[in-house]
C-alpha cells in the first residue's frame, strides 16, 4: 500500500517569503492561485487579456500580465494550460526566462512524460496533481479541508524541489486531505486510460449503446433516457460513497443479481483485449502523438466526431427531459 504523507510531513516553509508564477487562470489555475494566496503565499498570475480568465483573476484581486513579468523572481512556475499548447507556449515563453534553481511544477505530465516539453538540467520539474476539478480543490480548502493530492518528483536539481512540492500541496489544501507519491510516467498513463476506457470514452459509449438498443427495440426514447443516462449518477454516487459494495448493497436483490451475472457478458474478455491495446498505445506515445498531431492539423477529425454527437437522438431527448427536472441545473452546450 502507497504511504500517504500529510501536513506534518510537508512543511509550507519552503514557500514561506517566495513567489509562485501560475501560467493560466482556468480549473485549476483560480483553484490554485486563491488557495496558495489565501496559505499566506505571494501569487502572480499570467492570463492573455481579453479573455474570460483574465477577468476573472481581475475578479478574484489578482493582477494578471505576461508570463515573463510573472515568472519574474519566481521560485515555483505552475503551468495550468491545457495539454496541447502547453509544449509551444513553454518554448517560446517560459523557457526563454527560465532561471538557474527555479521549480516548474505541473498537474498532470502529459507533456513532460511524453518528451514535448524538455526541461534544462538547471531547474527542478515537480507535479501536484489533486484528484478532484478545480472548483472542489477551492471549495473544500475553504470549508478548512482539501482534495488528495498525488506527487511526483521528476528532476531535482539540490534537493529543494520536492520540498517546494509538497509546500504547494499544503498550500492548496492537499496535504490536509493526504499526498501519494507517483512517477510522472504512471501518473500520465493512468491518467489517459482511466478516462478513455472508462470515465469518458467507456462511459459515453456504454450509455448510447444501451440507449440505442431500448429505443431500436420500440422502446420510447424518453423512458430509455431515464434508465441508460439520467440514473447512471444514482449508482455513481454510491460507488464514490462507498465502493462497488456499498452500491451492491443499496440497490434492490433483482438489480444485484443482474449486475452479478450480466457485467461479464458485456466486459467480456475480448473487451479486455481492447482495454490492453489502448493501453499499448498509451504506453507508447502514439495517443499522445496522435492528439498533438491532431491539434496542430486544426482539429477537423476532432470537430466531426463531436459535431456528429452533439445532436444524436439521446442528446436532443435530454434536453427536453431535464428541463423538467427543476432540481438539475442543466447545463446546455
Amino acid at each position: 500500500m502507497a504511504k500517504v504523507l500529510y501536513e506534518i510531513d510537508a512543511p509550507i516553509d519552503a514557500l514561506k517569503g517566495k513567489k509562485v508564477a501560475i501560467i493560466g487562470y482556468g480549473s485549476q489555475g483560480h483553484a490554485h492561485a486563491q488557495n496558495l494566496r489565501d496559505s499566506g503565499i505571494a501569487v502572480a498570475i499570467a492570463e492573455l487579456p481579453g479573455t474570460a480568465n483574465f477577468e476573472l483573476a481581475k475578479k478574484h484581486g489578482f493582477v494578471p500580465g505576461d508570463i515573463a513579468t510573472a515568472m519574474n523572481g519566481a521560485a515555483l512556475i505552475i503551468i495550468t494550460l491545457p495539454d496541447e499548447v502547453q509544449a509551444k507556449v513553454y518554448e517560446t515563453q517560459i523557457k526563454p526566462n527560465l532561471k538557474d534553481g527555479q521549480t516548474i511544477g505541473f498537474c498532470h505530465g502529459f507533456n513532460i512524460h511524453f518528451g514535448f516539453i524538455k526541461a534544462p538540467e538547471n531547474v527542478n520539474v515537480v507535479m501536484i496533481a489533486p484528484k478532484g476539478p478545480g472548483h472542489l480543490v477551492r471549495s473544500e480548502f475553504v470549508k478548512g479541508g482539501g482534495v488528495p493530492n498525488i506527487i511526483a518528483i521528476k528532476q531535482d536539481k539540490d534537493g529543494s524541489g520536492r520540498k517546494i512540492a509538497l509546500a504547494w500541496s499544503n498550500g492548496i489544501g492537499g496535504a490536509r486531505a493526504g499526498i501519494i507519491e507517483t512517477t510522472f510516467k504512471e501518473e500520465t498513463e493512468t491518467d489517459l486510460f482511466g478516462e478513455q476506457v472508462v470515465l469518458c470514452g467507456g462511459l459515453s459509449a456504454l450509455i448510447k449503446a444501451g440507449f440505442d438498443t431500448l429505443v431500436e427495440a420500440g422502446y420510447q426514447p424518453e423512458i430509455a433516457y431515464f434508465e441508460c443516462m439520467h440514473e447512471v449518477k444514482l449508482i455513481v454516487d454510491l460507488m464514490y460513497e462507498g465502493g462497488i459494495n456499498y452500491m451492491r448493497y443499496s440497490i434492490s436483490n433483482t438489480a444485484e443479481w443482474g449486475d452479478l451475472i450480466t457485467g461479464p457478458k458485456i466486459i467480456t474478455e475480448e473487451t479486455k483485449k481492447t482495454m490492453k491495446q489502448i493501453l499499448a498505445d498509451i504506453q507508447s506515445g502514439k495517443f499522445a502523438n496522435e492528439w498533438i498531431e491532431e491539434y496542430k492539423g486544426g482539429l477537423k477529425r476532432f470537430n466531426a466526431l463531436y459535431n456528429a454527437d452533439h445532436d444524436c437522438q439521446i442528446e436532443v431527448v435530454g434536453r427536453k427531459l431535464r428541463k423538467m427536472m427543476k432540481w438539475i441545473d442543466s447545463k446546455e452546450v
